[in-house]
């Protein structure tokens, strides 16, 4: 159980939470998205919190581009080396590689700005039924799956609600789903941490989104899936400020899948409506079998 690895944290502030190790140097803990394997978005959202302790005040994130590159294991911490790469006037950009016995596991590359004036305009929120409307996703995955540790994982850190786009009545070829999604319980208010926060949860059911057409749904699951699903890479585009704390809608829809893999995006909205994020995902998508990439 959780407990009983040395070092490993509860929560989602625990779940984000870092040693450090020397200059530019810091060690995490991550629990499993599948079976002894680390959950992407905790590892994303760890290497950008390591970056973001390299970065002075008054500078946020704006962007990120990780790659998986290895699977993590859970039974060992992860260390993530940050390089300074830039600093300028306006813009700074980090490099963080995370490693386990000497081999990369993932990298990501930042970057950072300071706040200025400037246009300010973004498409319409999609309608989308509200979350007080809708059932605990994790309650019904725990009623389901009882004892499911990863679903005891995501349920510390997130609350989360689930609308599923009936297939058949959208755009021909695209898979879509809604999900509203936030913090458990009220975080400080550092907007470093609330990236962190949606770069956790940006890596959730992004992936899954592509497979709509071979298993629906994917949200809730009572049987085995029938397909390897794995994320390859990831990317977040930051584009005005939020509270993770608050419900922020994840508008997700893949229009590709090929050469076994898979293409999904996100916009992501505040409850005022306001889009406060871009998310991109490419993942393996396979019929299940025992080779992995």
């Amino acid at each position: 159980m959780l407990d009983t690895v040395p070092g490993r944290a509860s929560g989602l502030l625990g779940f984000l939470s870092l040693e450090e190790l020397g200059d530019d140097l810091f060690r995490g803990w991550c629990h499993a998205g599948l079976p002894l394997r680390a959950f992407g978005g905790q590892v994303a959202a760890q290497a950008l919190t390591a970056a973001g302790r390299t970065v002075p005040e008054g500078r946020t994130v704006h962007s990120l581009h990780g790659y998986f590159l290895r699977a993590g294991d859970t039974r060992r911490p992860l260390d993530y080396a940050v390089q300074r790469v830039r600093d300028g006037g306006s813009y700074l950009a980090r490099q963080v590689s995370a490693s386990q016995d000497g081999q990369i596991v993932f990298t990501l590359s930042a970057s950072f700005k300071a706040a200025e004036d400037g246009w300010d305009r973004q498409i319409a929120m999609p309608t989308a039924s509200g979350p007080e409307e809708l059932p605990d996703l994790f309650g019904l995955w725990s009623d389901s799956a009882p004892g499911d540790l990863q679903q005891v994982c995501y349920a510390e850190a997130l609350e989360l609600r689930h609308i599923e786009v009936p297939p058949g009545q959208g755009t021909p070829g695209l898979t879509e789903q809604k999900l509203w999604i936030r913090a458990a319980g009220t975080l400080p208010d550092d907007p470093m941490l609330h990236a962190c926060a949606l770069a956790y949860a940006s890596d959730l059911f992004l992936a899954p989104t592509g497979a709509l057409d071979v298993e629906r749904p994917r949200a809730l699951r009572t049987e085995p899936s029938s397909v390897y699903v794995t994320s390859l890479d990831h990317a977040v585009w930051y584009h005005r400020p939020f509270r993770a704390d608050d419900w922020l809608l994840f508008a997700q829809r893949s229009p590709t899948a090929a050469d076994g893999r898979s293409l999904a995006f996100a916009d992501v909205w505040s409850g005022e409506g306001q889009l406060v994020a871009s998310v991109v995902q490419e993942s393996v998508l396979r019929q299940l079998r025992a080779a992995t990439p």
